[in-house]
């Protein structure tokens, strides 16, 4: 299962983004991404997640409007040598919510999970009303052979609300126990936002033994209040270089971060003996 210290590389604006600099190539792109998945890898995590982050904004990325193929193609590259360079889980995020693309560059390039921010039920986002695609994404991976690509599929997810009244308990029991997720990811209100441990809680007494990863806002300054909750978190904001999203990955963030999170989750504490 995919648990543990996840950092996130995010991908600049490439070419045909709004917000790129029109000196910006594709070899920038991918080379800076990699500086950055280094930077993690030496700074001690577990897994990195490749992200689209600098395209915004963001394509639905339902069948009416999948991520473009360079976008794609770029994803792939990065994934693929994140695969071959490093020792460690790679996963992708075709944001705003690509699982069908995100799963086939999974596929391909011998990545190990994605992440689905709607794979349940329907969200009202800043990119319109999303539905969630869990029955298209299992079937696609069952035809790709692909069935070792484990699905963390985020409840309530940020920048988003429930278009029909749920609580959280019973959003996770449907995002597992219906759409099939591997793991249950937990967010707070938005982008280096964290969770309220009472939602984590909540969380984790429907999301059926699945494991439970933060997915926003952890830092060293307020890990203790989060870490007796999670098998794992995924974390990308404050790993930059003081902080700054936009900024490079700063390693010794990382080790910090990962020293407290590994002492921690090798002390002894099981998903059972965690709060519920």
């Amino acid at each position: 299962m995919i648990e543990g210290f996840i950092g996130v590389v995010h991908l600049p604006p490439m070419p045909g983004d709004p917000l790129a600099d029109t000196s910006t190539t594709f070899e920038d792109v991918r080379d800076f991404a990699l500086r950055d998945a280094e930077a993690l890898v030496q700074g001690g995590v577990d897994g990195v997640i490749i992200e689209n982050f600098g395209s915004s904004p963001f394509a639905k990325g339902d069948a009416t409007s999948r991520l473009p193929p360079h976008q794609v193609c770029t994803l792939a590259l990065v994934a693929r040598a994140c695969v071959e360079r490093f020792d460690v889980s790679v996963g992708v995020n075709c944001l705003r919510n690509d699982a069908h693309s995100a799963m086939g560059i999974a596929a391909a390039s011998g990545a190990h999970f994605i992440r689905v921010n709607v794979h349940t039920s329907a969200c009202l986002t800043d990119q319109g009303v999303i539905e969630g695609e869990a029955h298209e994404t299992l079937r696609y991976r069952r035809a790709l052979q692909a069935e070792g690509v484990q699905i963390l599929a985020d409840v309530l997810v940020k920048h988003g609300a429930p278009l029909v009244p749920t609580d959280p308990a019973t959003a996770a029991e449907d995002c597992v126990k219906r759409g099939l997720a591997d793991g249950i990811i937990v967010t707070g209100s938005g982008t280096g936002k964290a969770a309220d441990p009472e939602l984590l809680a909540q969380v984790r007494s429907g999301a059926q033994g699945r494991p439970l990863l933060l997915g926003s806002g952890l830092t060293v300054q307020n890990a203790k209040r989060y870490i007796s909750h999670l098998d794992g978190a995924i974390v990308g904001t404050s790993l930059k270089r003081d902080g700054q999203l936009n900024a490079p990955v700063d390693p010794t963030r990382v080790l910090a971060l990962a020293d407290l999170l590994h002492t921690h989750w090798s002390s002894g504490s099981t998903t059972e003996e965690r709060p519920s």
